[in-house]
C-alpha cells in the first residue's frame, strides 16, 4: 500500500507561542535593519505581517530549503512584493541558501535580495512580484495548475500533486483591477487549495485606505464564491485556527482578513503611512527593537533559538519530500505510463516537431493566419498533453479551442481549456502562474488591440523567462469595419519594445506553422503570435516557385523572393509581405530588380549571426523600403538612414479592410513609388 502524504503539521500539534513570537520578532528585526542599511525599502508590511507569516511557515507550509523546486511543495507568493524583506527573512531563518550577508546587501547592485522579489534571483522566491495584484493572479494560476495535474495524475493512495498555494496580499493588491478579475475566476473554479492572507491594516501610501476605498472586501469575496474569515493578525492561535479552517474548505478559495498594525512595534510610526515605504531611522529602529524585546542593539542580530520553529518546519518539509520521492517510486511501478508522462511534463524539456502531421494548405487558397493557427493547434494538442489554452471571451475569433478539447470547470479539472471571460489582465497573470508552477505550457488569446490590458503580465513573463504563448489575432487595420477602437496601430511596436518577448507576425499559413514551432520550443521566454483576421493567399513556395521555404521564420527574417542583382530591398511583416510582393512585380515591369525579405520577428533576426544578416540584407544595397500596417518607428534599424518606411502613423477607420488599406496608403503602388524615389 502506498504511503499517503500529509502536507503539513496539523492544528492539534502543540505550538510554542514564545519561540514563535521570537521568530516573528527576529523577522521584524532583520527587515528593519536591512531597510535601514539600504536607506530604502518598506518596513511597514514586514513589521505588521511577521506573526501571520511565521505561523504559516512554521505550522503549515510544506517546503524543503535543500530542494526549492520540489514539484509538490506548497507555493508561497508575496503579492505585496514591496514587503520583500519579510520573505527574505523567512527564507534565511528557514535555511534556504540565503545568507545574512545576502540580507545585508538588500537592494544593492547584483545582490540576491532585490527591492522586490525576483524569480531566478533568490532561492525560494516563486514568482516576480511588486506591481500590485500580479502575484495574486499568479497564485490563481498556480492553484489551477495543481488541480489540473492532480486530476490527471493522482490515483487512489497516490496524491502526486496535493499542495496548497498561499498568497500574502495587501490593500493595494485588492484595489488593483486584476484582483477583481482573477479572484472572480478563482471563485468560479472553486480553487479550494488557494488561501489568500490579506494584510488588512487600513493604510496605503497616501494615508488611510478610506481616502479612496470604502469596499466591504469580505462581502465582495463572498459574492465571488470564496470562503472568508477575519482574525487579529497578531494573535498567533487565532491565525492557526483561521488557516486550519481555510484548509478544511475544499470547495472554495479562502480569504483571511488579517487585522494588523502597519509598522507594528515602532513606537512613533506604527499605524501610520510613514511606516510604509521609508526607513524608520536609527533611533526608531533602536526603540522598535526595544519594544519587541530583541536582544542587543547591533544590527542583524539573530539568536539561534529564533530559528527553532522555522528550522523544524524545514525538517518536516524535507521528510515530506522524501515521502513524496518514495511515493513516486511506487507510482512508477504501479502506473508506469502515467509516471513517464508526469515526469516528462514536469521537466518541460521535450521538443515538439511540426515536420509531419500538420495541415496541408492549398497554395491556390486564401486563409487567415488566425484560422491557420487554429489548425496547427489541433496537431499540437495531440502531441502536447500539457498544452493548456484559453481565451478572454473571444474563443471563436481567436481560433484557440481545438475540436474535442473540453473546458476546465469547477467540477472537472481534466479539461485543457479555460474560458477566462472578459478578463484579459487576469488571463495574463494566470498564465504566468500556470507556467511558473511547472508542468503546463499555457497559451491564451485575445485581439491584439487588447494586449494593452495585459501589458504588466507580458513584461513580467519576459522578466521571468516563462514559456507563455500569446495568440493575438485581428492584428492590424485589416480588422476593417470594427473601426479604429479595434484596429491596433501602435501595438506591434509596443510589444517589440518589451525585452525578452519574441514577437512573430507571420505572412501566411506556412509561416504560421513555423511561428508555432518557434513558440512551443522556446523554453526560456514568452512568445506573441500576431495573426490576421482577414484571409491571406497561401504563398506557393519552392520547389514549385522561386519563393523560399517558410522555414526562414526560425531566423526571424529571410529572403522570400530574390533577383540576380537587387537594386532595392522591400521588407515587411504579416499581411504587408503580400503588398511587398506585388510592389516587386510593379518594379520589375519598370525594369527595377527588387528583393523581398519577410521579417516576421525582429527579435529572432537580431539574434541571428551577423554573416546571415548580411546575406539577407547586404550593406551594399542601401535602397530599402519597409512596409507595415502600424506605426513605422523602429524599422529604421533595417532600412537605415537612406531608406523609406510605408506605415500608418494615425488611427484607422471603419470600413472594409481593402478600402482602409487603400485610403491609408498601404498599397503596392505606394511601396513601389517609395522604392523608385530612393533609386
Amino acid at each position: 500500500m502506498a504511503r499517503v502524504m500529509v502536507q503539513s503539521s496539523g492544528p492539534d500539534e502543540y505550538m510554542d507561542v514564545e519561540s514563535t513570537r521570537l521568530a516573528a520578532n527576529t523577522v521584524r528585526g532583520l527587515a528593519i535593519d536591512a531597510v535601514q542599511r539600504a536607506n530604502s525599502g518598506h518596513p511597514g508590511l514586514p513589521l505588521g505581517m511577521a506573526d501571520v507569516a511565521v505561523v504559516l511557515w512554521s505550522r503549515f507550509l510544506a517546503f524543503d530549503p535543500a530542494e526549492p523546486e520540489w514539484p509538490n511543495r506548497d507555493r508561497f507568493v508575496m503579492s505585496a512584493g514591496h514587503g520583500s524583506m519579510l520573505l527574505y527573512a523567512l527564507l534565511h531563518l528557514s535555511g534556504f541558501d540565503l545568507s545574512l550577508d545576502d540580507i545585508k546587501e538588500f537592494r544593492q547592485w547584483g545582490s540576491r535580495t532585490p527591492g522586490h522579489p525576483e524569480f531566478g534571483c533568490t532561492p525560494g522566491v516563486e514568482t516576480t512580484t511588486g506591481p500590485l495584484g500580479q502575484g495574486l493572479a499568479n497564485g490563481v494560476g498556480m492553484a489551477i495548475a495543481e488541480r489540473w495535474l492532480a486530476s490527471r495524475f493522482n490515483r487512489k493512495d497516490f496524491p502526486m500533486m496535493d499542495h496548497y498555494t498561499y498568497v500574502i496580499a495587501g490593500d493595494g493588491c485588492l484595489m488593483e483591477g486584476i484582483s477583481h478579475e482573477a479572484c472572480s475566476l478563482a471563485g468560479h473554479l472553486g480553487l479550494g487549495r488557494l488561501i489568500v492572507l490579506w494584510d488588512d491594516n487600513d493604510i496605503s501610501i497616501d494615508g488611510a485606505t478610506s481616502l479612496a476605498s470604502s469596499d466591504n472586501v469580505l462581502t465582495r469575496f463572498k459574492a465571488y464564491g470564496w470562503h472568508t474569515d477575519e482574525v487579529d493578525g497578531h494573535d498567533l492561535e487565532s491565525v492557526v485556527g483561521a488557516l486550519s479552517g481555510a484548509r478544511a474548505e475544499v470547495g472554495k478559495p479562502s480569504l483571511i482578513a488579517c487585522s494588523t498594525v502597519i509598522g507594528y512595534g515602532s513606537p512613533n510610526r506604527a499605524g501610520t503611512a510613514k511606516a510604509h515605504g521609508e526607513p524608520l531611522g536609527e533611533e526608531e529602529v533602536r526603540l522598535t527593537k526595544l519594544a519587541l524585546g530583541l536582544q542587543g542593539e547591533q544590527p542583524f542580530n539573530v539568536q539561534e533559538s529564533a530559528k527553532g520553529p522555522l528550522h523544524s518546519a524545514a525538517l518536516r518539509g524535507a521528510q515530506l519530500r522524501d515521502n513524496w520521492i518514495a511515493l513516486l517510486d511506487e507510482y512508477r511501478a504501479q502506473f508506469p505510463e502515467e509516471a513517464v508522462e508526469f515526469e516528462t511534463i514536469l521537466l518541460g524539456e521535450s521538443p515538439v516537431r511540426l515536420d509531419s502531421g500538420i495541415p496541408q494548405f492549398d497554395a491556390t487558397s486564401e486563409i487567415a493566419t488566425r484560422a491557420a493557427s487554429g489548425m496547427v493547434l489541433e496537431k499540437l494538442c495531440a502531441e502536447m498533453p500539457n498544452l493548456i489554452g484559453g481565451s478572454a471571451d473571444l474563443t471563436g475569433s481567436n481560433n484557440t479551442l481545438v475540436p474535442g478539447v473540453q473546458a476546465i470547470t469547477a467540477s472537472d479539472f481534466r479539461g485543457r481549456y479555460i474560458y477566462y471571460g472578459v478578463r484579459e489582465h487576469a488571463m495574463g497573470g494566470v498564465m504566468n502562474g500556470l507556467a511558473r508552477h511547472g508542468g503546463i505550457v499555457p497559451y491564451g488569446g485575445t485581439f491584439l488591440v487588447f494586449a494593452d490590458y495585459m501589458r504588466p503580465t507580458l513584461r513580467l513573463a519576459a522578466m521571468m523567462g516563462l514559456q507563455v504563448i500569446y495568440v493575438f489575432t485581428h492584428d492590424s487595420v485589416g480588422v476593417g469595419e470594427d473601426g479604429p477602437t479595434h484596429q491596433p496601430v501602435e501595438h506591434i511596436l509596443s510589444l517589440r519594445a518589451i525585452p525578452g518577448l519574441t514577437v512573430i507576425r507571420p505572412a501566411d499559413a506556412s509561416e504560421t506553422v513555423e511561428a508555432w514551432g518557434v513558440a512551443i520550443n522556446r523554453l526560456d521566454g514568452p512568445t506573441a503570435l500576431l495573426l490576421t483576421r482577414q484571409k491571406l493567399p497561401v504563398l506557393k513556395r519552392a520547389p514549385e516557385t522561386d519563393l523560399a521555404s517558410a522555414r526562414g521564420v526560425r531566423r526571424g527574417a529571410y529572403v522570400l523572393a530574390d533577383c540576380t542583382h537587387p537594386e532595392v530591398i522591400l521588407m515587411g511583416s504579416g499581411s504587408e509581405v503580400h503588398v511587398a510582393l506585388r510592389a516587386r512585380q510593379l518594379l520589375s515591369e519598370r525594369g527595377v530588380q527588387a528583393r523581398v525579405v519577410s521579417v516576421p520577428s525582429w527579435e529572432l533576426y537580431d539574434a541571428a549571426p551577423v554573416e546571415f544578416r548580411e546575406q539577407v540584407m547586404p550593406a551594399s544595397v542601401s535602397a530599402r523600403v519597409a512596409v507595415e500596417a502600424g506605426v513605422g518607428t523602429g524599422w529604421e534599424r533595417y532600412v537605415g538612414t537612406e531608406g523609406a518606411i510605408v506605415s500608418i502613423d494615425r488611427f484607422g477607420a471603419s470600413a472594409p479592410a481593402e478600402r482602409v488599406f487603400r485610403e491609408l496608403g498601404l498599397t503596392a503602388t505606394a511601396v513601389a513609388e517609395a522604392a523608385q524615389r530612393l533609386l
